[in-house]
């Protein structure tokens, strides 16, 4: 297993399940202040709340086109390349979260389908130049099958908590409805 940090720590174990968190560019608030002595579990619960309640900001993933697309390469990234044996997902207005198992390290699965993705979603947004994903992602490593569950189940209840759906299986850019 593999360590390193950023603004955020990151644990690189390929094989066992991981969850992970990516968002928008821009999508929080560039003011927002977070006790530095705070968990970076705790401050990722206060980043999801924002995002989940955000009224503004980019949330181009509301537009069926683009959240068809970023799905469609989620489920690519396992099917066809087998980066990563896919558990649950959910596709947020903007942001995702992922439960995956990753065959090889972070980087070599997650820059490929953040990069994919932002580009063909700037190119059906026609913008140019511009970043479409903030550039760093959260990711836990799940410890048991407890934790696996209660994480998926959390993904999958995401657009309920969210107040978008009532059932979670409503949301179509969902693992719950598959």
């Amino acid at each position: 297993m593999r360590i390193y940090r950023r603004r955020l720590p990151h644990w690189d174990a390929p094989g066992q399940p991981t969850f992970v968190t990516f968002r928008l560019h821009g999508s929080l608030p560039a003011h927002r202040v977070f006790d530095p002595q705070i968990t970076s579990g705790r401050a990722f619960v206060c980043m999801d709340r924002l995002l989940d309640c955000a009224t503004d900001g980019p949330l181009y993933l509301r537009q069926p086109a683009i959240a068809d697309m970023v799905m469609s390469a989620i489920r690519e990234g396992h099917s066809r390349f087998n980066r990563y044996g896919l558990h649950a997902f959910v596709i947020m207005p903007n942001h995702v979260h992922l439960l995956v198992t990753p065959a090889g390290p972070l980087r070599d699965w997650l820059a490929p389908l953040k990069g994919f993705t932002g580009i063909q979603a700037n190119r059906l947004l026609c913008r140019t130049g511009e970043r479409f994903w903030q550039e760093e992602s959260f990711d836990r490593l799940i410890r048991n099958e407890r934790e696996f569950e209660k994480t998926r189940a959390y993904i999958e209840a995401n657009p309920v908590q969210a107040a978008l759906v009532t059932r979670p299986e409503d949301w179509p850019w969902s693992s719950a409805g598959t």
